[in-house]
């Protein structure tokens, strides 16, 4: 892969780390936390249909091997609904 560029964990597409939502297991505390932060991190396309199958499937807590709390996911779909981007990659 090319610097900057990135796989999504639910379509496996791969872009700019710009297309994607970056969420982030921080390293020593281990809270999940979106955009920012220094550890383990997963990046997901801004779409329905990954953000649906990385919750149903809990690719975002296997992916960053940490429990993922309900809030990021409801956060996650408020961005989704305020930017109307509901079709796929």
């Amino acid at each position: 892969m090319e610097p900057n560029y990135r796989r999504c964990i639910s379509c496996r597409t791969i872009a700019h780390k710009s297309n994607f939502w970056k969420i982030v297991r921080v390293h020593p505390s281990r809270t999940i936390q979106l955009e920012q932060g220094m550890g383990r991190s997963a990046y997901l396309c801004r779409c329905e249909s990954c953000l649906q199958a990385a919750q149903k499937k809990d690719r975002l807590g296997r992916s960053l091997k940490a429990s993922v709390p309900d809030e990021i996911y409801k956060t996650l779909w408020q961005k989704l609904n305020s930017t109307g981007n509901r079709e796929s990659p």
